[in-house]
């Protein structure tokens, strides 16, 4: 993929998979929500998750994006470090509930979300873009 083409593909709503590192090296990959601004991609999670403990001693991490069965193949993965924002992460993943969930799903996800104040927000820089 060209970068505008990468650029364009990332900003379709998709589910992505975030690959952190567990202690022993071995890597740990879990489907998240995400939104590619062209420079950094933004993720959000409780503060107490394994991900964001296994972020906080260990910054690297990839984001993996790719087309559904059935579709030509295409797929993006972005390698870097994610800074871990301790404000943010609520207002981001409320934000993100349009994008992801429709009505009554969306709802019931912002009343639930709204009540609770562990979110922090993720932001992966990257530093390598495979593609394909």
């Amino acid at each position: 993929m060209t970068a505008a083409e990468r650029d364009a593909f990332l900003r379709e709503v998709r589910i992505g998979t975030l690959c952190t590192l567990n202690v022993d090296g071995s890597p740990n990959a879990l489907p998240l929500w995400y939104e590619w601004d062209g420079e950094k991609a933004r993720m959000f999670s409780m503060r107490d998750t394994g991900k964001v403990k296994r972020l906080r001693r260990d910054p690297r991490a990839c984001l993996s994006v790719a087309d559904p069965v059935g579709a030509p193949e295409a797929w993006v993965t972005v390698e870097g470090t994610v800074e871990i924002f301790d404000e943010g992460g609520k207002e981001f993943g409320l934000d993100l509930t349009q994008r992801y969930y429709e009505s009554p799903r969306r709802e019931e996800a912002i009343a639930e979300w709204s009540a609770r104040d562990d979110w922090v927000l993720l932001e992966l820089t990257p530093t390598r873009f495979l593609s394909y």
